[in-house]
């Protein structure tokens, strides 16, 4: 995020201003610095914007796509059911993802 940033040389006010206040200057201190592991969706969508990236690239980068070449033709990422709820941490989604499985074996 830090190198998208600089690349485009912008202060992290100047992010902050340009998403409209979506993504402020203290949360994108903390992307930045690994403190947030995971962000929204949307965010990284405004990022995106700002940092003329990809957002598919972005969503790769934050764990909610597959990387291209570890894609399956056709083969589901397996996070749509996690991929509205912000701040989800690793375990959490592995216990929805246990619970999904048991339901859908239920239906079997």
């Amino acid at each position: 995020m830090r190198s998208a940033r600089s690349g485009e040389k912008l202060s992290l006010r100047d992010v902050e201003d340009a998403t409209g206040g979506a993504v402020s200057n203290a949360y994108l201190s903390q992307l930045e610095n690994g403190k947030i592991k995971k962000p929204s969706p949307s965010v990284l969508h405004s990022l995106s914007t700002v940092y003329g990236v990809e957002y598919e690239e972005l969503m790769q980068r934050a764990g909610y796509l597959p990387t291209r070449d570890k894609q399956k033709k056709g083969a589901k990422h397996g996070r749509a059911a996690t991929f509205s709820i912000e701040n989800l941490t690793d375990e959490e989604e592995t216990e929805l993802l246990k619970y999904l499985a048991w339901y859908r074996s239920r239906k079997e």
